[in-house]
């Protein structure tokens, strides 16, 4: 009984102690970014707001430029507390809709592939550096569900629904890697287009289509939430 108990009290520490360092490292990262919109942030800005100028500057670096955002898309969903909107709407400015789009379906693959074998690896101690037990006992009851896979997919279509946690929670679950690779990238689709679209009506200066796509995203995110609470009754019951 002792023992087990050390064991607990052991587990506690040392899960206390990998989020410490998490937030130390994204403490360190934040004031690096800091320092550098500090710095270059105003020269930045000037050449944001020309989109001819990047989506130039993206076709120069044409191998380079790709490579980066989709890098930076998958460690953003890698690092599960980061939101992933803003590269979402920096993919479609630069890129474009279609191309903007597949290439944050692109970064989900590989971040999908890397999170879902790693906590295959470490199971709990990986997802508990981001998440609290209260995240998975929230979606316990999809890993007792008959129809995983199909219930899974319902989840991620539906806009509003944290889907990085999901991609984490699968790789707890008897989901298979090509049903999860297919659900946590696909199942994107919907919220990466309401952000690739607005972002690329409007660096196409058509700023009334970039306004309803913002209009629509809002509003599928609140239809989303209602959706998820009704279904997710349902199906408990």
């Amino acid at each position: 009984m002792g023992g087990a108990m050390s064991g607990r009290v052991e587990a506690v520490r040392s899960q206390r102690l990998r989020k410490a360092l998490a937030v130390g490292v994204l403490l360190a990262v934040a004031m690096v970014v800091a320092l550098a919109c500090w710095r270059w942030l105003p020269g930045l800005y000037s050449w944001l707001s020309n989109a001819a100028a990047v989506r130039a500057f993206v076709d120069e670096h044409f191998a380079l430029s790709r490579l980066a955002i989709v890098g930076v898309n998958a460690l953003q969903i890698v690092l599960a507390f980061l939101p992933g909107e803003p590269v979402e709407l920096a993919s479609g400015y630069a890129f474009g809709l279609w191309e903007g789009t597949l290439l944050c379906l692109v970064a989900s693959a590989v971040a999908s592939s890397v999170i879902y074998w790693a906590v295959r690896r470490w199971g709990w101690r990986l997802v508990g550096v981001f998440f609290d037990r209260g995240s998975l006992e929230r979606f316990s009851w999809l890993s007792d569900a008959r129809r995983l896979e199909l219930l899974m997919l319902v989840v991620f279509l539906i806009p509003g629904t944290p889907k990085d946690f999901l991609t984490y929670f699968a790789g707890l679950t008897k989901m298979r890697f090509g049903a999860t690779l297919a659900i946590c990238t696909l199942g994107r689709i919907p919220s990466v287009v309401t952000s690739t679209v607005a972002a690329s009506a409007f660096g196409d200066g058509n700023y009334a289509v970039a306004a309803a796509s913002v209009a629509v995203a809002v509003v599928l995110a609140v239809a989303g939430g209602l959706m998820y609470r009704r279904f997710e009754s349902r199906v408990r019951r």
